[in-house]
C-alpha cells in the first residue's frame, strides 16, 4: 500500500502489521494518526480552534479495556450532548473526527468509544460474539457520561452510523426514557439483499458459526466500492488504517442480521424524536428499512431526509455539497430539539 507523503519505512509498518488485538492496532494509529487528518477530505478543511479534546482507555464492567475520545467547546458552555455509535468495521478516530470537531465548534459536547473488537478497544478484531453485550457497553459508557455533574440538566442525543445506527436504536430501546432525541445516518434497520449470502450458502454459514465463530467466511463485496460515490474519497479509505477489511467473522455476520430482524420486529417502540438520513442508491443498509422506521415509529417528532443519487456514506463518500448538506440538515436538526427541550 502506498500513501501521498507517507516514507516507505512507516508504509511498511502498517501495511505488514497484523490488525487482530488492540496492541497493534494502538501501535498503528500512534504512528499514522499526523497523517490522517491531514488528507485533503472535506472533514478535515475546516480550521476548528477553541476545542478541548482527550483520548481515555478504560476497563468496563466485562473486564474489557474500551477507547474513547471526547470533543469540547473549550470557550462556551455545552449545549447538549451527542454520543455517536460508529459503522461496522470502523473507529471514532478517523472520518467522525471532522464531524466531531464541527459539532464541538457549535457549542455541543461529542462523546464517542470504539466497541470491543473494533478501534483502539480491546477485542479480536472485527468479532462481534453477542451484539446485545455489545450494546450493553454502549449503554454503560455513555450512561457514565451523562451521569458526570457536570452535565447535568443537559439534553442528549444518540447519533449512530450503519451499524451505529442499530447500536443507537437499540440503546434506546434499552432505556427508552433517557434520549431527548436520535439521529441515524443509512441507519442498519434493514440489510441490503445485495450484500447478504443466497439461503443455503447462508443455511450453510449459520451451521459453520457454531463450530468456528472466529473464522472469516462469510463472502462480502468490496464495502467501499458500494458505500462511496465520489471515487476520490473511495482512495482515501486507505489512510483509514484501522479499519477492518476481509470477509465477515461468522458469528459477527450471524449477529448483525440477528440484531437487524429485530429492530424490525420493534420499530413501533422507537419513541424518541427522530432525525433518519439515508441515501436513495444505498446498497448496504436498505433505505426501505429507514422509510419503515419512519412511518412506524410511535413518535410523532420524526424527520426522514432521503437524498438522490447518494450511496451509503453520507458523511464521507459524497461529493462535498451532499456531505455540506448532510451535515447542514444534521446541525439545524439538533438546534431545533436543544430549543426544545429548553422552552
Amino acid at each position: 500500500m502506498r500513501w501521498e507523503g507517507v516514507d516507505e519505512d512507516l508504509a511498511r509498518m502498517v501495511s505488514e502489521t497484523k490488525l487482530d488485538q488492540a496492541r497493534e492496532r494502538r501501535k498503528v494509529r500512534e504512528a499514522f494518526k499526523d497523517v490522517q487528518l491531514n488528507i485533503d477530505h472535506y472533514l478535515f478543511k475546516a480550521n476548528h480552534t477553541g476545542l478541548r479534546t482527550k483520548e481515555s482507555y478504560e476497563v468496563n464492567a466485562r473486564g474489557i479495556e474500551i477507547f474513547s475520545k471526547s470533543w469540547l467547546p473549550e470557550n462556551s458552555s455545552i449545549k447538549a450532548l451527542v454520543c455517536f455509535c460508529h459503522k461496522y468495521g470502523d473507529t471514532c478516530t478517523f472520518f467522525f473526527e471532522g464531524v466531531a470537531m464541527k459539532l464541538a465548534s457549535c457549542g455541543y459536547g461529542v462523546f464517542a468509544m470504539d466497541y470491543p473488537g473494533f478501534g483502539l478497544s480491546e477485542g479480536l478484531h472485527g468479532y462481534i460474539p453477542n451484539f446485545d453485550c455489545l450494546v450493553d457497553d454502549v449503554v454503560e459508557h455513555f450512561s457514565k457520561i451523562k451521569e458526570n455533574p457536570e452535565y447535568d440538566g443537559l439534553p442528549s442525543f444518540v447519533f449512530g452510523e450503519s451499524m451505529g445506527g442499530a447500536v443507537a436504536l437499540k440503546v434506546h430501546l434499552k432505556q427508552p426514557d433517557s434520549w431527548d432525541g436520535a439521529i441515524l445516518v443509512a441507519p442498519m434497520c434493514k440489510i441490503s439483499e445485495n450484500i447478504i449470502p443466497p439461503w443455503p450458502v447462508k443455511q450453510f454459514l449459520i451451521g459453520m458459526a457454531k463450530l468456528l465463530p472466529e473464522k472469516k467466511i462469510i463472502p462480502i463485496k468490496d464495502l467501499g466500492e458500494l458505500a462511496y460515490r465520489d471515487r476520490k474519497k473511495l482512495e482515501q479509505i486507505s489512510y483509514n488504517v484501522l479499519r477492518y477489511k476481509g470477509k465477515t467473522r461468522l458469528r459477527t455476520g450471524l449477529e448483525l442480521v440477528k440484531a437487524t430482524r429485530e429492530i424490525e420486529q420493534r420499530l413501533e417502540e422507537v419513541c424518541l424524536p427522530l432525525l433518519i438520513l439515508h441515501g436513495e442508491f444505498d446498497s448496504i443498509t436498505d433505505p426501505s428499512g429507514s422509510k419503515g422506521l419512519y412511518e412506524k415509529a410511535s413518535c410523532t417528532d420524526k424527520k426522514l431526509c432521503l437524498y438522490e443519487d447518494s450511496y451509503h456514506a453520507l458523511m464521507e463518500g459524497e461529493p462535498d455539497e451532499i456531505i455540506s448538506q448532510v451535515l447542514d440538515d444534521i446541525f439545524s436538526w439538533l438546534d431545533n430539539q436543544v430549543n426544545r427541550v429548553r422552552r
